[in-house]
C-alpha cells in the first residue's frame, strides 16, 4: 500500500478533500429554515460520531482477531483505531453541546443517545489507560481486546438509540423513515464532509500502526545491544 498510495499521497489527498469538504459546509450547503446557520455543524457533528463509532467497530474488529489468532497487527489495528477514534469521540461531545445549546436551549441532557454517546468516551479512555499503565507484555494486549469486545455492545446501543428510544435527537438522517431525510445539496455535503473525515482517519491509523513497528524495531534494537 505505502507504493501505491504512500503516506504523503494520502495526506496531500486528505487535505485537498477538507478544503473541498469546508467549501461545501460554509458555502454550498443551503442555509436551515429553523436552526440557521448553526446547523452547519451538524457537517462536522455527523461525520465526527459517525466515525467515531466505526473507529470502535475496527477497535472491536482488531480485538477479536487478536484472541483468535494473537496477531500482533490485528492488536496494533485496535490499538490505533482506539487513539483516533477518541479524537473524533472527544469531537462529538464538543460540537454537540455547541449545536444543542442554540438548537435545544440545554447544553446536555441525559437521554439514550448522549448517555450511551459519553459511555462510548470512557470506553475509549479505558482502553487507552490499560495500554498505558499495564506493563506486563501479552496481559495489557488481552486485557484491552477484552474492553474492546465487550464495549462494542455500547458502540450498538449508541447508534441504535434513537431508533429504539424517544430522544431529543431528530429522526436518523439515514434510513430513518419519512421525513427523516436531507435536502440533496444537504446530502452531498454530509457525504463528502464524511468522506473527508474517514480518510484523515485511514491516515492516522496507518501512521499510527507504522510508529508502533518502528517503536519495536527500536526495542529491538535495543536489547540486541544491552546483550
Amino acid at each position: 500500500m505505502k507504493k501505491i498510495f504512500p503516506p504523503t499521497v494520502h495526506l496531500a489527498v486528505t487535505l485537498v478533500w477538507f478544503i473541498v469538504a469546508l467549501y461545501m459546509i460554509f458555502l454550498y450547503a443551503p442555509r436551515e429554515l429553523t436552526m440557521g446557520e448553526v446547523q452547519r455543524i451538524f457537517y462536522i457533528h455527523f461525520p465526527s460520531a459517525c466515525t467515531a463509532l466505526l473507529a470502535y467497530f475496527f477497535v472491536f474488529l482488531g480485538s477479536t482477531v487478536y484472541l483468535w489468532k494473537r496477531s500482533r497487527a490485528a492488536d496494533d489495528f485496535a490499538c490505533a483505531s482506539a487513539e483516533v477514534g477518541f479524537i473524533f469521540c472527544c469531537c462529538v461531545l464538543v460540537t454537540g453541546p455547541l449545536w444543542a445549546k442554540p438548537a435545544w436551549g440545554i447544553w446536555w441532557t441525559w437521554d439514550a443517545r448522549l448517555t450511551s454517546t459519553f459511555i462510548l468516551w470512557l470506553l475509549y479512555i479505558a482502553y487507552l489507560m490499560l495500554r498505558s499503565y499495564v506493563v506486563n507484555p501479552g496481559r495489557v494486549e488481552v486485557l484491552s481486546a477484552v474492553v474492546g469486545v465487550i464495549g462494542f455492545v455500547d458502540a450498538i446501543i449508541d447508534y441504535m438509540a434513537i431508533r429504539w428510544w424517544r430522544t431529543q435527537h431528530p429522526q436518523p438522517v439515514i434510513a430513518g423513515g419519512p421525513g427523516s431525510g436531507l435536502e440533496p445539496r444537504m446530502w452531498l455535503t454530509v457525504f463528502v464532509a464524511w468522506g473527508a473525515f474517514l480518510c484523515l482517519f485511514a491516515y492516522l491509523v496507518r501512521q499510527r500502526m507504522a510508529l508502533a513497528e518502528l517503536r519495536r524495531g527500536v526495542g529491538a534494537l535495543r536489547r540486541e545491544l544491552v546483550s
